[in-house]
């Protein structure tokens, strides 16, 4: 939690980056060549999101660990997840990091695809996120068809932990986090009291880009 406190514009690509995908869902790079890209990148900490699954931490992990057994110095991975779910009728996403992977709260959202019924309501994945002791925060804010300061609101009524405060929107070859709507809901994350999260969302080729 105190890593995502200190999350700033000029965090990501190069530092830390909480949002990526590989092909365990809906990405092109498998884990270890992707868990190479953020060895190379200089990256402290990062989270593969891979849509509904955590299939790609077990693989990450090992050979992370082979390089750090090798003398490399390598970052650290944490747990992750990108589920999709019903915040004030919309469909958003929302971001799981640093959870238990193998708690049965969140077995039915690592099962691949969404889930249906009540389970898929914001707040029942908030519910199981907590339950296995993971942080909850929704994914690109300003990407959805209702504004993002209602569903920063909405979000922070139903315990979420904060959100993605910095994404390049635009969707540059290279990341950056676009200027005004980035500082607009990083601002209002930090009236809330909520954490800050940065990452890519990348499904390409290259880390540092989309």
């Amino acid at each position: 939690m105190a890593v995502l406190r200190g999350v700033e514009p000029s965090s990501c690509p190069g530092r830390l980056n909480f949002h990526c995908h590989t092909i365990c869902s809906d990405g092109s790079l498998a884990p270890e060549i992707l868990a190479d890209q953020a060895i190379e990148l200089g990256l402290e900490h990062f989270a593969v999101t891979d849509h509904h699954s955590s299939q790609a931490l077990a693989p990450m992990r090992r050979h992370l660990d082979r390089r750090r057994q090798a003398g490399e110095t390598v970052p650290i991975l944490w747990s992750g997840v990108e589920i999709s779910c019903l915040l004030e009728g919309c469909l958003v996403h929302v971001l799981g990091l640093g959870f238990d992977p193998g708690h049965a709260a969140l077995a039915p959202y690592l099962a691949g695809r969404a889930v249906v019924g009540v389970a898929l309501q914001a707040g029942a994945v908030v519910e199981a996120i907590h339950a296995s002791a993971g942080l909850a925060l929704l994914a690109h804010p300003a990407r959805y068809r209702r504004p993002y300061q209602q569903l920063i609101r909405a979000a922070a009524s139903l315990g979420f932990d904060g959100a993605e405060a910095f994404y390049d929107y635009e969707q540059s070859p290279r990341w950056a986090a676009s200027p005004l709507v980035c500082a607009a809901i990083a601002g209002q994350l930090a009236d809330l009291g909520l954490l800050h999260s940065c990452g890519t969302d990348t499904h390409g080729l290259k880390l540092y880009g989309r």
